[in-house]
């Protein structure tokens, strides 16, 4: 979770008349999480949010599975994709996905949306590869910039602005992605023995206030479709907010990484959660184990309960031969996996690493898309031959 905060002007109390200059009341707007059980902000708008001009046809958005890939390592090359689509919608490619999240890369070929997008079921991470911008929504603006994770809370009404080429990494996540449940104590703050705390979270910095009446389009993703709606006013028009839900900024430079003598698991570099379908894993530059006898590469694994997705991000992946900047690997449940031959013995002695990369572990099976197919190495399960 994240801690509360506020910006622009709200009401002494909430759920009370808050009246503009003119006399009229401001529109108050809960969002909540998990009904009314969750964490939730308050939004104060200068116009009714619920004004809709016109419901427009909707579009489907499915997802196609490759009904027969076999059970096998894979490598995605797609550090080879250029511009994968237009705006910041249709060029997301889906490459692995359940019922419980949706792995995406998206590199835009525009910088702008002349729409603003609403993920009305699920929670969205982007990872900026490359790239720097903003994200503009009624909680105000928020900047991005390479390396960060951006967290979007579902239903948040957003559109964004690159400010130059940008690769990104989008999980879509039908449990709300939250903080580690072991990071925090029982009201919520984040420990000592956390890799990141509060001063790492970045919320939003300003408001937006685009005012007046404009026909604005808002295209909402929901059950596999897409639907569009055109609204009478911006919903950029709140003039203040307060909580505990909006999108915020973690950078993966900020990310401590825990070390030990011995080869650390892991879940010492989980970096989100999302209950009971997977985590975020954030590998970043650290020292090796310093036992004398240690093995810096990660020991031989048997997938049980999971699959493991690795997004190689920047740097030297010393345990594995052939993955360039961009890649993915997906090492599935049902398979022994682990370090390419030669690598154990190469990393003896070595002092420290300096690879960026990024880690989704789910607990239920993934499955290939057909978009994901163009992507694929066919010599990748060999390469430990």
């Amino acid at each position: 979770m994240t801690y509360y905060y506020r910006l622009g002007k709200i009401p002494p109390k909430r759920h009370t008349q808050f009246r503009q200059t003119d006399g009229t009341l401001y529109q108050e707007e809960l969002v909540s999480s998990r009904g009314f059980s969750g964490i939730y902000s308050n939004l104060y708008h200068t116009y009714q949010p619920t004004k809709v001009k016109k419901v427009l046809d909707p579009t489907p958005c499915p997802i196609n599975f490759v009904q027969d890939y076999a059970l096998q390592m894979t490598h995605l090359k797609t550090c080879e994709a250029d511009t994968t689509g237009r705006d910041f919608l249709n060029a997301r490619i889906p490459l692995l996905a359940n019922n419980d999240v949706v792995i995406s890369i998206c590199n835009p070929a525009d910088n702008t949306m002349d729409y603003f997008y609403k993920n009305g079921e699920a929670d969205e991470m982007l990872y900026v590869h490359e790239g720097t911008g903003e994200l503009h929504t009624q909680f105000g603006r928020l900047p991005f910039k390479k390396g960060d994770y951006v967290v979007i809370p579902r239903t948040t009404i957003y559109r964004v602005v690159f400010h130059q080429p940008t690769r990104l990494l989008v999980v879509e996540s039908k449990s709300p992605l939250e903080t580690v449940d072991r990071y925090r104590n029982e009201l919520g703050q984040l420990l000592e023995h956390s890799p990141y705390c509060e001063r790492d979270i970045h919320p939003p910095v300003e408001l937006i206030e685009e005012l007046g009446e404009r026909d604005t389009i808002v295209k909402i993703r929901k059950g596999g479709m897409l639907y569009e709606y055109l609204y009478a006013f911006s919903p950029l028009n709140v003039v203040g907010w307060d909580g505990f839900l909006y999108p915020y900024t973690l950078s993966i430079y900020d990310f401590e990484p825990i070390t030990g003598r011995i080869h650390q698991p892991p879940p010492v570099h989980q970096t989100f959660q999302a209950q009971n379908a997977f985590v975020i894993c954030s590998f970043v530059p650290r020292l090796f184990d310093y036992h004398p006898l240690a093995v810096p590469a990660p020991y031989n694994h048997s997938n049980i309960d999971s699959d493991e997705v690795l997004f190689y991000a920047e740097g030297h992946f010393m345990s594995r031969k052939g993955i360039e900047r961009g890649s993915f690997t997906l090492h599935p449940g049902g398979l022994t996996h682990g370090p390419h031959p030669g690598t154990m013995e190469a990393s003896i002695g070595k002092k420290e690493t300096h690879e960026y990369a990024v880690m989704i572990d789910t607990f239920r099976p993934l499955y290939i898309t057909e978009q994901a197919l163009r992507f694929v190495d066919k010599n990748y399960p060999y390469s430990w031959n």
